[in-house]
């Protein structure tokens, strides 16, 4: 799996300076095409635009990145890896998704439809980084029946998956989760960095 790959997109005119480069570089010559020689030219582009397509869904699936919970351990002062799990990116489905189920609904009586009235945003931080956890860790991690046992042991009410990161991991540590789950799914503050790279 490709844990370096950054996406590359490209949106936009070109510069002056970099269509003259362009130009000088490449040379083109215009020639006559037949109809036949003109539709393999477009098959051609299509096949390498449809390869394109599939490149890039097929990294959305590849891209991951490790995270360590590390904390300082109180009588020596030294860090310690508590647990790591694996992260990968979500689709704006999945984040809609995870909105959606946490959030409460009440009907608008004068216009007969359910209107949001709040969203539970702990919980929709929770869910987030449990469906970006891939399912691997999530099994050994958030849904093990041994974990939510002793944690209950602890008097800790644990139900499902999302108790076990609400109590495991500290509300700075689920900001900088999200913040690599949101880098991961290409949501980056500089809409312009993320474009051009």
């Amino acid at each position: 799996m490709s844990n370096n790959f950054k996406p590359e997109v490209t949106i936009g005119a070109v510069s002056k300076q970099e269509n003259e480069a362009e130009n000088t570089a490449l040379k083109a010559e215009e020639r006559e095409f037949s109809d036949k020689e003109s539709a393999n030219q477009l098959r051609v582009a299509e096949d390498d635009f449809i390869q394109g397509l599939i490149d890039a869904t097929a990294y959305v699936n590849e891209e991951q990145k490790a995270i360590e919970i590390a904390r300082k351990d109180p009588k020596t002062g030294e860090s310690r890896v508590c647990f790591k799990f694996t992260i990968r990116p979500l689709s704006e489905k999945e984040y809609d998704k995870c909105k959606k189920k946490h959030t409460k609904y009440i009907r608008n009586k004068s216009l007969g439809i359910h209107m949001p009235e709040n969203t539970d945003s702990v919980k929709y931080r929770d869910q987030l980084i449990y469906e970006a956890t891939i399912p691997e860790d999530r099994e050994k991690l958030w849904d093990n029946r041994k974990v939510w046992d002793a944690l209950r042991n602890q008097g800790l009410q644990i139900m499902n998956g999302l108790d076990v990161i609400e109590y495991a991991l500290k509300a700075g540590e689920k900001d900088a989760v999200i913040d690599e789950i949101d880098k991961l799914s290409a949501f980056e503050d500089n809409l312009e960095e993320v474009i051009k790279n």
